[in-house]
């Protein structure tokens, strides 16, 4: 019998879909159906705005920051038991080879646990004013929340949305990619488990142009968390504008991976070949451009060659796959379309670029490929492709790395290796990017805030600062003298 999630989650109760559908989910390791799975309309989402309304005034807004803290707190201890299961549910919704689903969701939970440290801590300032006046500063909610979360890593991206939320004290309505929703339907599950009153958390699955469209445009939504295209981004800014909505954006980067002459190479190597393939490439932090300086570039243009020959790309299920297929079908031909790109515009292709066939014929799986001699003009070296596609680019001095990883639209991460420190902190601090690791690759923590320069984005998730985003901050003014002049005396 096939799986079903054929029920919208909407203030605490499991409901049909007004005017949606119970579609079928794909699994892209075999591109057939393997699970059921409800989708919203704009019905749906206007049901789902008015619960968490409701809630947003009702019983969540007077509950202490103590007790919200609790109750998050006991989410993310039911995410952990339940982790195993929602590792294996992304892997057969999205495609990530089991091993880093794993990884991967398995701290989730400790997200959730800093998040939960937060909600008490939402402090204000006293302002020094007039003798006989006091004022000071509050925090406080913005009220309902859209988060919108992409089909690519369904579950980290709601737990930063969902959190951050939660903690800040609004109530929300998660809306995940009608791709890759079944997870999203399974936080419902334990939201219902942790005890959050009805309509703090509402889960309507979606297409954008019904479901998504209704969030932005929808009056008694206050902010918009979004995970997506800047193209899309941009055309929720147009559709929001009448409603003076909040948005903060994570739209993807193009970043740069920057591997200096005098580099520990093995490091930079297990680093610069993971972040290229990992997710089969869909991910927005991985550095699809490798700069190499000249003295380097020929030894590293092989170590990728012999490093690719090791990747094992297979059925994400296998515990001894590497890599799995692109998630959706349309993504694949996207991938395989920038290969003839690449190749048209006179990049060498070194290795992969092809789909792959014989057993894994019938999914959307595609060999980890390799450009070498790119100019960063060329087209698969300035648009984010989403697929196990990288561009090795030489360069010849510190400043040229930095012009080159700085000629872009977008500017979410970047990462270098030298065993010169000083160039190590001269370089992060020139590049344009809200992430920069040096000597390191997507070293990515709870407390580490996280988004980008440019067109990658607007505000930051993760870290304490990711509460700025969710709520006002209220001036009370007091006076104690009892005095207040006639204006017109």
């Amino acid at each position: 019998m096939t799986p079903s999630w054929d029920k919208l989650y909407i203030a605490g109760e499991w409901v049909a879909p007004e005017d949606g559908a119970v579609i079928e989910s794909i699994d892209p390791a075999t591109g057939r159906p393997w699970a059921r799975v409800a989708i919203g309309g704009a019905c749906d989402i206007d049901k789902a705005v008015t619960a968490a309304s409701e809630a947003f005034a009702g019983p969540w807004r007077h509950i202490p920051a103590w007790e919200r803290a609790q109750l998050i707190r006991r989410f993310a201890e039911l995410y952990r038991e339940k982790a195993p299961r929602l590792a294996e549910l992304e892997t057969r919704d999205c495609g990530r080879a089991i091993r880093e689903a794993r990884m991967d969701v398995g701290a989730h939970a400790q997200w959730y646990h800093w998040f939960a440290s937060l909600a008490d801590k939402s402090e204000g300032r006293t302002l020094p004013l007039d003798e006989g006046v006091h004022a000071f500063t509050t925090k406080v909610p913005v009220g309902v929340v859209g988060a919108i979360t992409p089909w690519n890593v369904p579950l980290l991206t709601a737990c930063w949305k969902i959190g951050t939320a939660l903690a800040a004290g609004c109530t929300v309505i998660l809306k995940p990619s009608e791709l890759t929703a079944v997870t999203s339907l399974e936080l419902a599950r334990i939201a219902d488990e942790a005890g959050f009153p009805p309509g703090v958390v509402n889960v309507v699955p979606g297409a954008g142009p019904a479901a998504g469209a209704r969030m932005v445009e929808h009056p008694g939504i206050a902010k918009i968390s979004f995970t997506g295209s800047g193209a899309t981004a941009r055309r929720m800014l147009r559709d929001g504008a009448d409603t003076l909505k909040r948005f903060t954006f994570e739209l993807g980067g193009k970043a740069a991976h920057i591997l200096f002459a005098d580099c520990d190479l093995d490091a930079a190597i297990n680093a610069a070949t993971s972040s290229a393939w990992a997710h089969c490439g869909q991910a927005c932090a991985l550095g699809s451009r490798v700069l190499v300086q000249r003295p380097i570039y020929a030894q590293v243009v092989e170590a990728f060659r012999a490093r690719q020959q090791r990747v094992r790309v297979g059925m994400p299920l296998d515990e001894a796959t590497h890599m799995g297929p692109q998630a959706h079908e349309a993504q694949l031909a996207k991938t395989l379309s920038y290969v003839e790109i690449g190749k048209q515009d006179g990049a060498e292709l070194v290795a992969g670029g092809e789909r792959l066939g014989g057993a894994l014929s019938d999914g959307y799986f595609v060999a980890p490929t390799i450009f070498a001699e790119v100019r960063n003009d060329m087209r698969i070296a300035r648009e984010e492709i989403f697929g196990p596609v990288v561009s090795i680019i030489p360069f010849d001095e510190e400043e040229e790395a930095i012009a080159i990883a700085n000629d872009s639209e977008f500017g979410l991460t970047a990462g270098l290796w030298t065993r010169d420190l000083g160039r190590g902190l001269r370089v992060s601090q020139r590049i344009e990017a809200g992430m920069v690791w040096v000597n390191s690759y997507r070293y990515l923590r709870w407390s580490t805030p996280y988004g980008g320069f440019k067109a990658s984005g607007w505000g930051r998730e993760n870290g304490s600062d990711a509460l700025d985003a969710y709520q006002e901050i209220r001036t009370t003014v007091m006076s104690a003298t009892g005095h207040f002049a006639d204006a017109y005396g």
